[in-house]
């Protein structure tokens, strides 16, 4: 389930889901940041390339970025997801293509994607555990889909 906001403002002035993996399953996730015609066109995106990972074996994924704050109008969506039983080979290309920062990902499904047991900065931080922070260093929480439950 996905909790209420919690009340500070973080790093980018929104207010920020609470600390913490938050399990949710699509139709949680689009029931809460579907609410307006960018965010279901973000949502639009995100659905084709969550297909996309699960064709290809993916089992889970995390939201994080603008979109799962209370900014009306997010730019995108950043994600990451749990590549433990991805078959590589069934992959869509474009979620492995870093050119130009990633603008074909971004054209493609409308946010970005990483694998979240990759290295995020320098210092080796893991997407996942880099998703749960904010420019700040604030602990933020982020959304965790179950891609069984995405049509």
């Amino acid at each position: 389930m996905i909790p209420p906001f919690g009340r500070e403002r973080g790093a980018g002035g929104y207010r920020q889901l609470p600390p913490g993996i938050h399990a949710a399953t699509w139709s949680q996730l689009e029931s809460r940041f579907g609410g307006n015609p960018r965010r279901r066109e973000i949502l639009d995106g995100l659905l084709r390339a969550l297909q996309a990972l699960k064709a290809a074996g993916c089992r889970r994924a995390y939201v994080d970025g603008s979109f799962v704050t209370s900014k009306e109008l997010p730019g995108d969506f950043d994600a990451c997801w749990d590549d433990t039983d991805v078959d590589y080979d069934l992959l869509d290309p474009v979620l492995l293509d870093f050119a130009h920062h990633r603008a074909a990902e971004k054209a493609k499904f409308a946010g970005e994607m990483f694998v979240a047991s990759w290295g995020a900065d320098p210092m080796g931080t893991l997407f996942l555990d880099f998703f749960q922070h904010d420019r700040d260093g604030r602990a933020k929480g982020i959304v965790q889909i179950d891609l069984e439950s995405i049509p």
